[in-house]
């Protein structure tokens, strides 16, 4: 082999041809290493489902790669490879590459790492910007550069018209409106049955990636007595297909909704093979649209579920490289109670919680509204740390990232970030858990009181956390109405609530 070919790093969240890393490699000129190291499978306790999906995915890639006709180097984890550059260094001490390419890492850390590497390796080495998003940097950076407040509504509004999703030949949107979100609060209430999931059965690499895993990582969370997930772009892409034709008609329905009867409901579940690559983000959204034009789906469904890829997954991934590193250090209230040894077992008695941690921890998922207004909701109000809770997240989820997961747990869970992302806490009471499903009617605490034994420890926490904030709180506007009712209570009652709050954190719950 002549020294003009070059290394080619395929990162584990980046299993497309779409790469711009492979977008003009060829055999000829590239040979390809993807590597399972130490440091990346272990910086936080990834959940078994996770290792296992990206794992499998990438053996599953190289196989492909190499049926292309492409060299490929693989390392194992077997191999006690601890990182990235200890994997490049032994295919450059192997044999000579006239230089390193590789797309840029979705995580400030690893991108301030492999940046690094150009002083420590002997040849030229090249980061590409991933193109495989539908906003680069540069774009997101136009467009926060030209706002006062960074609302996501504003820039997915700009998203659709770029990309003509939803959107009528005079420039107007379809249904004259940008956002459905008001007609996609529904409940549950037991009224609908749930169609069965579509599950992939392990092949043989995916057998032996569980096994692997099951070895060194017997200490992480997750239940591989399943493994549900594709891990291909041809079986991720049939996932998405049965998404649409059984899951889309009543996904918007239902969106908000939890639920006794089941953990998935009517979601997409399809967020961990766009983040890997397994799926292109604007390929999904056009066969969404496809299925409303074909009369499949509602338009308050399709524009909701658009809504998440076009809008909310780019703007997330803007928010974070726009406002890297200094992000990660925000921590508007002050939170730094230890996270409960219980969010890594679920051994707690609020009945929306466990279900919602117990899930998380088992199969590396929960859709939003368990993230967000269960898990996130309860993290707030009882002010727990903000980089525990922010690794815990990151370490669960299938499909987290550090670019997707900080600014959903600490912009909008926490609402840590000095407003960047919210006008307004998603903070409440476990009136609003009740409301949105049946959880609380096989829970030993009663949503509608605050204090005694019996009381929704939501409730007194959601007390807790306005009367604490309140000098702060009293200034945003659209919390006025809040704590002008918390200021009128009668202060005896006030110092109650306050006060069995305390005792709810004491207890350790």
């Amino acid at each position: 082999m002549t020294k003009s070919k070059r290394l080619t790093l395929i990162l584990a969240d980046q299993l497309s041809w779409q790469n711009p890393a492979l977008a003009n490699a060829s055999p000829e000129t590239d040979e390809l290493l993807l590597a399972e190291v130490k440091a990346e499978a272990t910086y936080v306790r990834h959940n078994k489902h996770k290792i296992v999906f990206l794992f499998s995915a990438m053996r599953h890639f190289a196989e492909a790669a190499s049926e292309r006709g492409f060299t490929v180097h693989y390392c194992q984890y077997d191999m006690g490879i601890t990182s990235l550059l200890e994997a490049v260094k032994r295919s450059l001490a192997r044999t000579e590459y006239s230089a390193v390419r590789v797309c840029e890492p979705g995580e400030w850390r690893l991108r301030e790492e492999i940046a690094a590497w150009q002083t420590q390796l002997d040849v030229p080495v090249s980061m590409l910007e991933d193109t495989r998003f539908l906003a680069s940097h540069a774009d997101f950076a136009v467009w926060a550069d030209s706002q006062k407040t960074l609302r996501m509504e504003y820039f997915y509004r700009g998203m659709r018209k770029r990309y003509a999703l939803l959107m009528e030949d005079s420039g107007k949107p379809v249904g004259d409106r940008w956002n459905f979100d008001a007609d996609n609060r529904s409940g549950w209430r037991n009224k609908d049955t749930v169609p069965p999931r579509l599950h992939d059965i392990p092949d043989t690499i995916t057998s032996d990636v569980i096994e692997l895993v099951n070895t060194y990582f017997s200490n992480h969370p997750g239940d591989l007595s399943h493994f549900p997930y594709a891990v291909t772009a041809k079986r991720a892409s049939a996932h998405l297909a049965h998404f649409i034709e059984v899951f889309l008609p009543q996904f918007g329905q239902y969106q908000d909704a939890l639920a006794e009867e089941s953990t998935t409901l009517f979601h997409g579940l399809i967020g961990l093979y766009l983040n890997a690559g397994l799926l292109d983000p604007l390929d999904v959204c056009q066969q969404a649209e496809a299925a409303y034009k074909a009369g499949h789906a509602s338009l308050a469904a399709t524009e909701g579920f658009i809504r998440q890829i076009l809008g909310w997954r780019e703007y997330v991934r803007g928010i974070y490289w726009y406002h890297m590193p200094l992000y990660a250090s925000n921590n508007t209230w002050q939170a730094n109670r230890p996270l409960p040894a219980w969010f890594w077992t679920a051994q707690t008695d609020m009945r929306c919680l466990h279900k919602s941690l117990e899930q998380s921890l088992n199969d590396g998922y929960a859709h939003h509204i368990q993230r967000l207004m269960v898990i996130g909701n309860f993290a707030l109000i009882a002010g727990l740390s903000v980089d525990e809770v922010c690794a815990w997240f990151l370490a669960v989820y299938v499909d987290a990232y550090e670019w997707v997961e900080l600014p959903n747990t600490l912009g909008m869970a926490l609402n840590a970030d000095d407003g960047i992302m919210a006008s307004k806490p998603y903070a409440a009471s476990g009136k609003y858990i009740a409301k949105q499903g049946n959880h609380c009617q096989k829970c030993r605490f009663d949503p509608k009181l605050t204090t005694g034994e019996r009381a929704c420890p939501y409730n007194s926490l959601y007390w807790h956390f306005i009367d604490r904030n309140l000098e702060r709180l009293s200034k945003n506007p659209r919390m006025g109405l809040i704590t002008g009712q918390w200021k009128k209570r009668d202060s005896a009652e006030r110092d109650s609530i306050v006060s069995w709050a305390e005792q709810v954190l004491a207890s350790q719950l």
